[in-house]
């Protein structure tokens, strides 16, 4: 088994197709076909079941794939420890962020990061926490960036900045006369939430131990939730960091949020083996550049984070 064969066998899940792979590889598709064959042989299992369409992996190919990955990953590893010994970054880079982070840091991590490293192919996509998680795991992305804490052994968790939750109120809601929203009186409020789809939070979830700020956005982006409640009146729930995303002619909707002051901390997470430090820095340093240096947290602040 070569690490080229475990590339193939990537590719062809990739793409699930043998032509595809085989072009993107710079191969034809009988020397990837056969190449792909010998390693089945090898292994004395079936990798991929040809007959499906889209070709697929069987299921002991689905886990041969995902450690391929892994191992491809940590290849990669090895060729990143001499390019930081030689102050050479370059390469790609793979940021995944749930979707209400996203907004606020895509634009500027490309502006830096392409300023000041041209050589780096930043790479960014929206997901899911547990996406994002399980991406990471399987070293299909090199870095996350979530709320914060992730307590998993799996991962190293560095946190970037903090933010407060603020309330979007629609102009006939009564608490648009509020100059702040007490968290009680968000009780019996209709507040727009995406969460298994774009809805109304069940008041019973607004009960003390069931309230959790972060859950109004999994999966889905701020604005759409600020139009909604435009729309159709009622409140929602905003990260401060989408204040300034927000036209200048609907800030006057915001209001704080207070006893208590619900915030959330943003964190970047890697896996535990990744090694490229000046990369994470150049994240953390382009991250410095987008955030307010009072919402950062002090290591951010500090300058160069140490693996």
């Amino acid at each position: 088994m070569t690490l080229q064969q475990l590339r193939y066998i990537v590719a062809i899940d990739q793409y699930r197709h043998f032509g595809k792979a085989a072009e993107a590889c710079g191969l034809t598709q009988s020397t990837l076909s056969l190449m792909v064959k010998k390693m089945e042989e090898e292994l004395d299992v079936r990798l991929f079941d040809r007959e499906a369409h889209p070709v697929a992996p069987t299921e002991i190919g689905r886990k041969v794939i995902d450690q391929a990955r892994i191992a491809l990953f940590n290849v990669e590893q090895i060729t990143q420890i001499t390019q930081t010994e030689k102050n050479i970054l370059s390469g790609d880079l793979r940021i995944a962020l749930i979707s209400t982070v996203a907004p606020v840091l895509i634009p500027g991590l490309i502006k830096h990061i392409g300023e000041m490293h041209p050589s780096i192919s930043i790479m960014t996509e929206e997901m899911l926490t547990a996406t994002i998680k399980d991406k990471l795991r399987k070293a299909e992305v090199d870095m996350g960036i979530l709320a914060g804490p992730v307590k998993d052994p799996d991962f190293l968790e560095i946190p970037l900045y903090s933010e407060r939750f603020l309330a979007y109120v629609s102009k006939d809601n009564p608490a648009y006369s509020l100059e702040r929203i007490e968290r009680k009186s968000l009780r019996g409020q209709p507040i727009w939430i995406i969460r298994n789809g774009l809805r109304r939070l069940d008041p019973a979830d607004v009960k003390e131990g069931r309230f959790t700020y972060e859950r109004f956005f999994e999966g889905g982006r701020v604005g759409t939730l600020i139009q909604v409640v435009n729309d159709n009146g009622g409140i929602t729930i905003i990260p401060e960091t989408h204040k300034n995303l927000i036209m200048y002619s609907q800030q006057h909707c915001i209001r704080p949020i207070v006893d208590p002051v619900p915030s959330r901390t943003i964190s970047l997470i890697i896996r535990n083996d990744y090694i490229h430090e000046a990369k994470l820095n150049a994240v953390v340093d382009a991250v410095r550049r987008i955030i307010p240096g009072t919402m950062l947290e002090s290591n951010i602040r500090k300058g160069y984070v140490k693996l």
